[in-house]
């Protein structure tokens, strides 16, 4: 895989900048989430699945991790929303 050096940067268009800019900022933010459901699933699995050697999630398991999920993702969307009214504001 080749690199882009910063001579070659430096000779884009500010259009061509921006939209490089743009991509990265973009594959930033994919890599959090990734990260963030890794993080989750790491932790709602510890959490919730008693028996790793089994075949199937017992009722108990299953609902913890429904649990888990819903949980993790109620905060994400109450620190997204707040993040969009301090920033609006």
């Amino acid at each position: 895989m080749s690199s882009i050096s910063a001579s070659e940067i430096s000779k884009l268009d500010d259009k061509s900048k921006k939209d490089m800019l743009d991509f990265i900022e973009g594959e930033n933010s994919k890599q959090k989430i990734q990260m963030a459901v890794h993080k989750f699933t790491k932790t709602c699995f510890q959490k919730c699945v008693n028996n790793v050697e089994a075949n199937d999630l017992t009722s108990n398991e299953e609902q913890c991790l429904a649990n888990c999920v819903n949980r993790f993702l109620d905060v994400n969307i109450r620190v997204i929303n707040g993040l969009q009214n301090s920033a609006s504001q």
